[in-house]
């Protein structure tokens, strides 16, 4: 199991010394994402400041873009890192496309593997000398000049991997993609009864193996080396809970386990701003079932006791006391 840590500094000045801290401690992969901050921009940084470790956008919305824009950004990244880099995409919902954005809006999982498609159509050009002639229902490439044609890359393609919480993009992802960020508002049921079939489903369609498609999962964790630190997590761990089951997407998630009526709930506190309150309705049955809850110390074998039999990389925002505590986290996690 690889793990991989966050890269998430606010001063891109900071990037250098965060990524090279990061490959010295020994994680497999730095991971940005499109919050505050551009996603890719730390990424050139950090490839050109480090040598091992992989790096990936967890995730860039891909419905900002198009699938031009973002064959382009993966050639150079790829190019600069040398092979290293991963192109971590997500859809994003309704709201933000439409009113952040400014973009448009519709059929997100057939929109989203049009998307993919068409971005492996225009590396096929690039790197294969295949003819660009990619005609779809929601993006078409057809012209590819030898002036806009790149030539510094190498090392091909980078991987694709993308984010789904719905069967019908997680099918997408097992079709098109070399593999599933698996949402951190995700529970052990959920994952082997729903999640896990909708990827063989997609990867039959692609007619692909799973030894090819890699998982990836943000893992939720509660604990604290002392009582104070250890309600301190479980409050922050109890309000991302609470903030993801409050958007009707993933209302599925919680009528898997019977808990439908709570998304109506929280989501009609969102709309109120009661963001605070919305973490105290995350009862202890709840939050074990979306999060590993242990000691310091027994995190590692959690994780691989939850998850070790799907998931293939762990996004760790778990704290560590020291540097031998975190190198024996890892070293556990990965076996």
């Amino acid at each position: 199991m690889k793990v991989d840590a966050g890269l998430m500094t606010a001063q891109l000045a900071d990037v250098p010394q965060a990524a090279r801290k990061l490959e010295a401690e020994g994680y497999d992969g730095a991971v940005t994402a499109e919050t505050a901050n551009d996603p890719f921009f730390p990424l050139l940084l950090a490839a050109e400041h480090t040598e091992r470790i992989e790096l990936m956008t967890s995730i860039a919305v891909a419905f900002a873009r198009n699938p031009m824009v973002l064959a382009n950004i993966g050639n150079d990244l790829q190019a600069l890192s040398k092979g290293r880099f991963i192109l971590g995409l997500g859809s994003q919902i309704k709201p933000h496309i439409a009113k952040r954005f400014s973009m448009e809006w519709s059929h997100p999982a057939a929109r989203m593997r049009e998307f993919i498609l068409a971005m492996r159509a225009i590396w096929a050009c690039w790197y294969q000398g295949e003819k660009l002639s990619f005609r779809g229902d929601f993006y078409t490439h057809t012209l590819m000049t030898p002036m806009f044609t790149p030539t510094n890359n190498p090392y091909g393609p980078p991987r694709v991997v993308l984010a789904a919480v719905g069967p019908r993009m997680t099918e997408v992802a097992g079709e098109t993609a070399d593999g599933l960020l698996v949402h951190a508002f995700t529970t052990p049921k959920y994952l082997a009864e729903v999640t896990m079939p909708a990827i063989e489903r997609g990867l039959a369609a692609g007619d692909r193996k799973r030894a090819d498609f890699e998982l990836c999962y943000p893992a939720f964790v509660v604990s604290g080396e002392d009582e104070k630190a250890w309600e301190q997590s479980r409050q922050g761990i109890s309000k991302q809970i609470a903030f993801y089951g409050s958007t009707p997407a993933y209302r599925g998630v919680l009528e898997l386990h019977g808990w439908g009526d709570l998304q109506t709930e929280l989501n009609g506190m969102s709309k109120r701003g009661a963001w605070d309150e919305m973490g105290e309705q995350i009862t202890d049955e709840i939050l074990e079932q979306f999060a590993v809850v242990a000691e310091p110390h027994r995190v590692a074998s959690a994780l691989r006791d939850r998850f070790g039999d799907h998931i293939d990389r762990i996004f760790c925002t778990f704290p560590f006391s020291g540097e031998k505590e975190r190198a024996a986290f890892l070293e556990e996690l990965r076996g």
